[in-house]
């Protein structure tokens, strides 16, 4: 009998195309837990923190471990009990916050803290330029550590969050300053900062139209005095009207307009910012000198410099001098007089960032997909990648984005 050759429907069935095959899924990238630890910051006048109870308790729900050094909230009123009880672990020792993953400070890491650092570690802080030093990098160098300078991280928008959360704070806190001490019980002028109905306004004038100065302007016009802005950069002055919604004097650094508004002024705010390595611009002493005894100078720029040639240095304990019979308040770090407020604000940067890290499933991973965290790294594994930094002190550096492309 004649082999039978396979009908058609059997030749279909047989044909495996046709069979239930299983799909490929994408396979999610893993997430680890993140180790997390806030020392307690040891820099004078450093008075705020990385994170706040309520987003420790955020990230501990959500599986993290959070370390913190004893102490390290009281100066933003928030207590060690605070902290425990949304899930963080208290710890005595500097030795024992430094060994989580990742440890977030406000100010830069001590010589002694940088000793505490081990390879592969993550160090997420202020950098300060004007302090900074080659021997300090090569210190966190030697550490093989990731380091973060946050005031340079910038957000999808291309600005920096935390100099702008701590430029709002410092802005519209000068201003309470300057109420203060105009005040007669601080042997000021005895007038008040503003206007009332019949009695000609305070005069302020403001050096600088970046983010201090729109908030100070804010406040100072909310309270009802005649502000004048004055900034190189017509720019920023444009923007500052539009941001301000309102008309006010506005100008260039001219010497001559200036020193005619100084003279008048109750109250003078340094708020430049730095270029090139400096600032632009310095009020020489006879200006300050022609100024109406008890008149205020605030110079918000004094780490980077100061905007004033009479400007010296101050504490929050001891936060004024009198020079020509003129109140000089230069204190750095303005956002720490009111630490509370500076620590939410940052908490609500910082946040995000640590679930971003959590999401791409480490450091390493958030760095080759997020070009805009990137910006805050100096250090990667060691290896110095700010081409500022290298240039300034004659360093070699490398380029990040190579670093990261490969990486184990």
């Amino acid at each position: 009998m004649p082999e039978q050759l396979p009908s058609g429907f059997e030749s279909l069935a047989a044909s495996r195309a046709y069979f239930t095959q299983e799909s490929l899924l994408a396979v999610e990238t893993r997430k680890r837990k993140l180790f997390i630890g806030l020392p307690r910051e040891t820099t004078l006048q450093e008075n705020r923190l990385g994170l706040t109870p309520e987003a420790v308790q955020h990230l501990v729900t959500a599986g993290h471990e959070v370390v913190l050094e004893a102490g390290a909230g009281e100066p933003s009123k928030y207590s060690d009990h605070n902290y425990s009880e949304a899930g963080a672990q208290i710890v005595y020792s500097p030795q024992e916050v430094f060994q989580a993953d990742i440890v977030l400070k406000v100010a830069p890491p001590t010589r002694d803290e940088i000793e505490y650092l081990h390879p592969g570690q993550t160090l997420i802080s202020a950098l300060q330029m004007g302090t900074l030093t080659a021997e300090y990098i090569a210190a966190l160098q030697r550490k093989k550590v990731n380091a973060i300078g946050f005031e340079f991280i910038r957000d999808p928008s291309g600005a920096m969050p935390v100099v702008r959360a701590m430029s709002e704070i410092a802005g519209s806190t000068v201003m309470l300053v300057a109420a203060e001490y105009l005040a007669r019980s601080n042997e000021g002028k005895g007038i008040i900062l503003g206007g009332i109905t019949g009695v000609p306004p305070s005069q302020v004038v403001i050096l600088g139209a970046g983010t201090v100065a729109e908030y100070a302007a804010r406040a100072a016009i909310g309270l009802g005095a005649e502000v004048k802005v004055f900034d190189n950069h017509l720019y920023k002055l444009r923007r500052l009207k539009h941001n301000l919604g309102t008309q006010l004097y506005t100008s260039t650094l001219d010497t001559f307009a200036l020193s005619q508004q100084i003279r008048r002024a109750d109250v003078v705010i340094g708020a430049l910012s730095i270029e090139d390595g400096r600032i632009p611009f310095m009020v020489p002493e006879e200006m300050v000198a022609s100024m109406a005894p008890g008149s205020i100078v605030i110079d918000v720029s004094i780490d980077q410099g100061g905007c004033f040639e009479t400007s010296e240095m101050t504490s929050h304990s001891q936060p004024i001098f009198r020079k020509y019979d003129v109140v000089h308040y230069c204190v750095p770090n303005i956002a720490s007089r009111v630490p509370r407020t500076a620590t939410n604000a940052l908490s609500n940067i910082f946040t995000p960032i640590l679930q971003e890290i959590h999401q791409h499933g480490g450091i390493n991973e958030v760095l080759f997909t997020n070009e805009h965290f990137r910006a805050g790294v100096y250090i990667y594994r060691g290896s110095l990648t700010n081409a500022a930094i290298g240039k300034k002190y004659n360093m070699r550096y490398k380029e990040l984005g190579l670093l990261i492309a490969v990486r184990n």
